[in-house]
């Protein structure tokens, strides 16, 4: 029998109810575990206000307990005919419990039931992203330094234009992961509040204590105006949906360049060949699709805040079913964004450097403004520099010194890694994980 928590013993039409759950109940599992978690919580909190008895808390909190560990063991499914995760966990509490399990629901909403679960769902795929973007930019500081001395060209317009070295190019990715953490930290700062208790968006005349799901969930704050706090759904996905479309502009930018350098035209870099595959009739062929497959993958990934934006942009103030299906948009681009972070590790950690790839005689000129830095360095006019070192080039004359001595921070020879470094950690602190893993162990712990 079809357990709906707004049942009022209508009958629904097949077909609408199909169509108006559409992905909700396979979104849902994702939420499980948070569901649980929030409603363990919510029944501290109605206890303590007078709401439920000591006994009917404690009943009610063990069998939520024995429901997360049957989340955690794979076994919890959302029941044919059960709408959403809230219908099948009220479900099981009321099948066990009876009376008792029917009042988990007071003094709350699924408004802010799903707004609650997906606060606490982001904050921990937030978490697991910077733990994965942390891992892989210290990877690439670890390859910069290694590789700090092997030079190759850099380029603009693609074309040759200065020396680069590979030092350079990894740690700059670093730095551009350091950013990306900035973002995440911001968006996990606006993930990181409390909406329970909110209701529908208009609170309640329960007398709730929000302040204490608050520092039982482990947030920071909680969204005070209850209005806002279901105006923020959508919102919230949309800027970590930005925070993660942060993240796979850098990988994609690095996959375009590694397909770039693993080519026979560059041949700054080997592939390993368990992450290339051949052609079906060109025998000599080793394409490295993994990282194209990588660029492809994040470039969609940096279409999701933008299909968000398409879905909530036009809606007033309120709740409408419309928000729904920001779920199917959203809560997959975790897994995809950690899968493509990791295959990336995994291809850098084995990727073959090519050295002396300036030596080759088509990358003499590479070494141009050189020649024109040491001339204005002992007082040539630049311009004159300039035009002098042109002059050579074009007639053929020009014969570079390879003697490179750049010294200013950020340079090849000063590449600030302790410096990325250093940034990344100071940004990695502020995110207080340590906070919400704590208020998660005190709410399973019997």
């Amino acid at each position: 029998m079809a357990q709906k928590l707004w049942d009022k013993n209508i009958e629904t039409d097949g077909a609408v109810e199909v169509f108006t759950v559409g992905r909700d109940r396979e979104m849902d599992l994702f939420l499980a575990e948070y569901d649980v978690l929030g409603s363990i919580a919510h029944a501290i909190m109605l206890c303590s206000v007078g709401l439920l008895t000591e006994e009917e808390r404690d009943s009610l909190t063990a069998e939520l307990r024995d429901i997360y560990h049957l989340i955690g063991e794979g076994r919890f499914i959302i029941e044919e005919g059960v709408e959403d995760v809230h219908s099948q966990v009220e479900l099981l509490l009321t099948r066990t419990l009876g009376d008792t399990g029917k009042k988990i629901h007071c003094g709350r909403s699924r408004n802010d039931q799903v707004l609650l679960d997906l606060k606490l769902f982001t904050r921990d795929r937030i978490r697991e992203l910077v733990e994965n973007v942390h891992g892989l930019a210290n990877l690439l500081i670890e390859l910069s330094e290694r590789y700090r001395d092997m030079l190759m060209p850099g380029y603009t317009h693609l074309q040759i234009a200065m020396p680069s070295s590979f030092g350079l190019w990894f740690g700059a990715y670093a730095e551009s992961l350091a950013d990306d953490l900035t973002v995440l930290l911001s968006a996990y700062r606006i993930c990181n509040r409390n909406p329970l208790g909110s209701a529908a968006g208009y609170g309640s005349s329960f007398p709730i204590d929000r302040q204490m799901t608050t520092d039982l969930l482990g947030f920071d704050s909680m969204n005070y105006n209850s209005v806002y706090a279901q105006m923020g759904r959508g919102k919230m996905e949309r800027i970590t949906a930005s925070a993660v479309a942060s993240v796979a502009a850098t990988l994609s930018k690095l996959s375009c360049d590694a397909c770039l350098f693993n080519s026979q035209n560059f041949g700054f870099i080997k592939l390993p060949d368990r992450f290339t595959t051949g052609s079906s009739i060109m025998p000599h062929k080793k394409n490295p699709d993994v990282f194209e497959l990588t660029r492809a993958k994040c470039n969609r990934l940096q279409s999701i805040p933008q299909q968000l934006i398409l879905v909530t942009n036009n809606l007033p103030s309120g709740y409408f079913r419309d928000l729904q299906t920001l779920k199917e948009i959203f809560i997959p681009s975790f897994g995809e964004i950690s899968d493509c972070i990791r295959m990336t590790a995994s291809m850098l950690a084995e990727m073959q450097i090519t050295p002396d790839i300036l030596l080759d005689g088509k990358y003499i000129n590479v070494f141009s403004v050189e020649e024109v830095n040491r001339l204005a360095a002992s007082g040539v006019p630049f311009r004159d520099a300039y035009k002098q070192v042109a002059g050579e080039i074009q007639s053929g004359a020009f014969v570079p010194n390879r003697d490179l001595r750049h010294t200013h921070q950020g340079s090849i020879g000063n590449l600030c890694n302790t410096e990325i470094a250093r940034l990344i950690d100071e940004t990695i602190s502020q995110f207080n994980f340590p906070q919400a893993e704590t208020a998660r162990q005190k709410l399973l712990a019997r």
